[in-house]
C-alpha cells in the first residue's frame, strides 16, 4: 500500500501546470485513494467572481483529461508569494509529495525557475514534470549517487513507494569524473544497502566515467529509455558541507523526463 496519500500540484493554467496535472492525475490513477490539491497562488486576493472562474476553468481542464481519479482533485486559490506559499501549505496540509510542472530552459545553466528553486528549498520529495513529456507511469527509473553516503536512508522508502506502485525496475548510476573513484569502494558502501532499501526492483548498479556529470546522466536516460529520474539534492546534506544544489538545479532545467527530489 503506498504511503503518498496527499499530493500538492501548484497550478496557474499554464501549459506546464496542466501537464503536471495531468501527469499527477495518470499517476495516481483510477483505484489509488490519494488526495490531490491543485493550489493556484495570485499576487493578489481574487474576488468571488474570480474564484468562480477559476474553479469553473479547473473544471474544463480535468474534463479534458483521459484519466479520471478515485478522488477528484481539489482547486484552491490563495494569494501570496509564490514559492512560500507552496512551502507553507505543504507543512499545514501535511502533504506527502509536490508535483510540479516546468518548462524548463536546455539554452541555460543559470536560469532559475519556480520549479528549480523549489527543488531546492522544500522538505518533501517534489516531482518536476518537463512541458511535453510523456504522460505515462514509471516502468525504468533511474537513481543517481555519488561517492558520498546516502545520509537518510528513509528517503529511499519513497522510491520505493513509486517502484512498488508501477512495478518499476531502478537502475542506479554513478558518474565519476576521476579514475581513482574506485568501483569496489562504492559497491562495498551501498550494495546492501540498495538491495535492502529497493527490494527486488533494484536491477543494476552502472558507472561511467565523464568529466560532465550532467551530460553523463542525461545520456544515460536516453541509452536506457529511462521514465523518471531520481536524485538526492545535497543542498539540505548535514554530515558533509551542504552543495549549492548546481547539478539539480541544471537536471530540472534540463532532463526531459520527470525528476524526482528525494528529500
Amino acid at each position: 500500500m503506498s504511503n503518498i496519500h496527499k499530493i500538492l500540484v501548484p497550478f496557474d493554467f499554464s501549459e506546464a501546470s496542466i501537464g503536471a496535472l495531468e501527469y499527477t492525475v495518470n499517476f495516481v490513477g483510477p483505484n489509488r485513494s490519494a488526495d490531490i490539491l491543485a493550489l493556484y497562488v495570485g499576487v493578489l486576493p481574487s474576488t468571488a467572481q474570480e474564484e468562480k472562474e477559476l474553479s469553473e476553468n479547473f473544471r474544463k481542464v480535468l474534463g479534458s483529461f483521459k484519466m479520471k481519479t478515485k478522488k477528484p482533485p481539489v482547486f484552491a486559490s490563495v494569494s501570496g508569494n509564490v514559492i512560500e506559499t507552496i512551502l507553507v501549505t505543504q507543512v499545514n496540509q501535511k502533504i506527502d509529495l509536490i508535483i510540479m510542472g516546468t518548462m524548463g530552459d536546455k539554452t541555460t545553466d543559470e536560469a532559475i525557475t519556480h520549479t528549480s528553486k523549489l527543488v531546492l528549498e522544500a522538505n518533501c520529495p517534489v516531482i518536476s514534470v518537463p512541458y511535453g513529456c510523456d504522460i505515462k507511469q514509471p516502468k525504468e527509473i533511474a537513481l543517481v549517487i555519488g561517492k558520498e553516503e546516502i545520509e537518510d536512508k528513509k528517503v529511499l522508502k519513497v522510491l520505493l513507494d513509486v517502484a512498488r506502485t508501477f512495478n518499476s525496475k531502478i537502475h542506479v548510476l554513478t558518474i565519476y569524473r576521476e579514475s581513482v573513484y574506485a568501483e569496489e569502494a562504492i559497491v562495498d558502501r551501498t550494495e546492501n544497502l540498495l538491495e535492502y532499501y529497493l527490494e527486488h526492483f533494484y536491477v543494476e548498479h552502472a558507472f561511467s566515467k565523464n568529466e560532465d556529470v550532467e551530460k553523463g546522466i542525461l545520456d544515460y536516460i536516453n541509452a536506457k529509455k529511462i521514465d523518471m529520474l531520481a536524485i538526492l539534492p545535497r543542498n539540505h546534506a548535514r554530515l558533509d558541507t551542504p552543495s549549492e544544489g548546481r547539478l539539480t538545479k541544471l537536471l530540472t532545467l534540463h532532463s526531459e523526463v520527470p525528476v524526482l527530489a528525494l528529500d
